[in-house]
């Protein structure tokens, strides 16, 4: 049985209906009628058949149920609150103003007539910037405001990206499933945290994203409004419409007058960013599929890769980076950097099986040179500075810290938590490594840090004055007590 919440009196109300109908597309499938209501009688008389939870606002914004009370009375049918015309809105309720990721791509060019028609509202569209590359950044704007948008808004987020997002999970050491390094998992929440933000610059009421309903980051998205505005209405068309694939687009597209890019559609679905460049679908959908040698774009083969080995080092300060051979970068500067180098000698090319989010598995193929040989300096420089048991609590941890940010909980307070341990721990991870790199693999040649834990003195098997020696008999002894009296046990001793 529905229920309702009562608001304060008012010259005329509008009524948002909760229902668990595939039709509806606001989050939790928020449905509006088509006309305003004039008294709680007729909102009484009004009510919807279906199962869910009735609001009732004075504004065009959904506000939060209190008090809840059964509705008796039955809409005639359900088809009729979808498609009846609704004065100032549109076939699925009325938005004000919604903000779209946008890409510029046929999926989001699309949405934004989608929206106009659905929602009756404004579209703002908005692009991030993180790394991406500037051929993606070319024409958006015209490209927007010719899909119907009203504005376009561009925010460069390389360095926030970098800084706030990439080094404390390569401080964490976090790894997702032994192979992943996060790439797209650490650059949906600074897209979505600046979404919310451009929202409440521009005084929309509601956001929206072109994911699908099969992957992992609309989780990723919808996770970072809820926890930085829970009151924004979220809007997820994939989820909702009968558009199912590239052609129904362009039909859409051509219907409502929105210009078609051009550009030759990959048979890759790609991801890409200042961290790393994803690839899935096509022939790596069948995973015992080797993948073609033309389809890495920021590595060469390792096999076409330098005869000669590269050296350099990585300065790192507290567990961050901070230059690369002796030159000090800025933190995007700096992975631009180790991308490039990286790159040349076709370091970081993972292929791997992962468990998505959603339940179920997925193969892709990841390119994150810089990365690599970043995880390689900090991993090879707390060798030095952490001790055995200090480490293995911080390996145990950066488990679920890669677990957390994968499932899009960069908010959450327990990611939160585990940061601050790590960045208390890793105070002492100060110092500079020396990488070799060849076809395809990085290797450790030195290491040294003014906090290392490791000495010389101590370790030589050359006789010194702190180790003696002899006491390891004792030590010896002690430690193999509860093996010894076990074996004791069973023999009757």
């Amino acid at each position: 049985m529905a229920q309702s919440t009562a608001v304060s009196p008012c010259s005329s109300i509008n009524l948002a209906f909760h229902a668990p109908k595939r039709g509806s597309l606001l989050y939790h499938d928020k449905l509006s009628f088509p006309r305003k209501l004039h008294s709680f009688q007729e909102f009484g008389s009004r009510a919807s058949e279906l199962n869910g939870r009735a609001v009732v606002s004075s504004t065009c914004n959904v506000i939060r149920a209190c008090e809840p009370k059964a509705i008796q009375a039955l809409l005639s049918s359900e088809r009729e609150v979808e498609s009846a015309p609704k004065s100032g809105g549109g076939r699925r309720g009325r938005l004000n103003k919604v903000v779209l990721a946008y890409s510029g791509g046929l999926d989001t060019s699309v949405i934004v007539p989608w929206l106009r028609e659905n929602y009756g509202c404004e579209v703002v569209c908005f692009t991030a910037d993180v790394g991406q590359g500037i051929k993606e950044l070319d024409g958006l704007e015209e490209k927007a405001k010719a899909s119907g948008a009203c504005q376009l808004v561009v925010k460069d987020l390389k360095e926030e990206f970098v800084k706030d997002y990439i080094f404390p999970c390569l401080r964490a050491g976090a790894i997702y499933e032994r192979k992943y390094l996060l790439g797209t998992s650490m650059a949906r929440p600074v897209i979505a945290k600046a979404m919310v933000d451009v929202a409440r610059e521009v005084g929309a009421d509601a956001v929206a994203h072109g994911c699908t309903g099969k992957g992992n980051d609309q989780v990723r998205f919808e996770l970072t409004f809820f926890a930085l505005n829970p009151e924004l209405n979220v809007v997820a068309p994939w989820r909702e419409w009968d558009i199912q694939g590239r052609e129904d687009a362009i039909e859409y597209a051509k219907k409502h007058n929105v210009p078609v890019p051009v550009t030759k559609k990959s048979i890759y679905s790609r991801d890409r960013n200042l961290w790393h460049l994803s690839h899935e679908g096509d022939i790596l959908e069948d995973p015992e599929n080797e993948p073609k040698k033309d389809m890495y774009m920021m590595s060469v083969d390792p096999e076409d890769a330098p005869n000669q080995p590269e050296y350099i080092e990585i300065g790192i300060v507290s567990g961050i980076p901070v230059s690369v051979n002796g030159k000090k970068l800025s933190p995007a500067s700096l992975l631009a950097e180790l991308n490039e180098i990286g790159g040349r000698h076709g370091i970081g090319r993972i292929d791997m099986v992962e468990n998505r989010l959603v339940g179920m598995k997925s193969r892709g193929v990841y390119e994150t040179p810089g990365g690599t040989i970043l995880f390689s300096a900090v991993q090879e420089l707390e060798s030095l500075t952490l001790d055995r048991e200090t480490m293995q609590v911080k390996d145990s941890l950066a488990l679920k810290y890669a677990e957390l940010v994968y499932a899009g909980r960069w908010f959450d307070p327990l990611r939160e938590s585990i940061d601050a341990f790590m960045e208390n721990i890793t105070k002492t991870t100060t110092g500079s490594v020396t990488l070799k790199l060849y076809k395809g693999s990085v290797s450790v040649t030195g290491r040294t840090s003014p906090k290392s834990l490791y000495r010389q003195d101590i370790s030589s098997f050359e006789s010194g004055q702190i180790y003696d020696q002899a006491d390891a008999a004792g030590f010896i002894r002690l430690y193999g007590l509860p093996m010894r009296v076990r074996a004791m046990l069973e023999r009757g001793i």
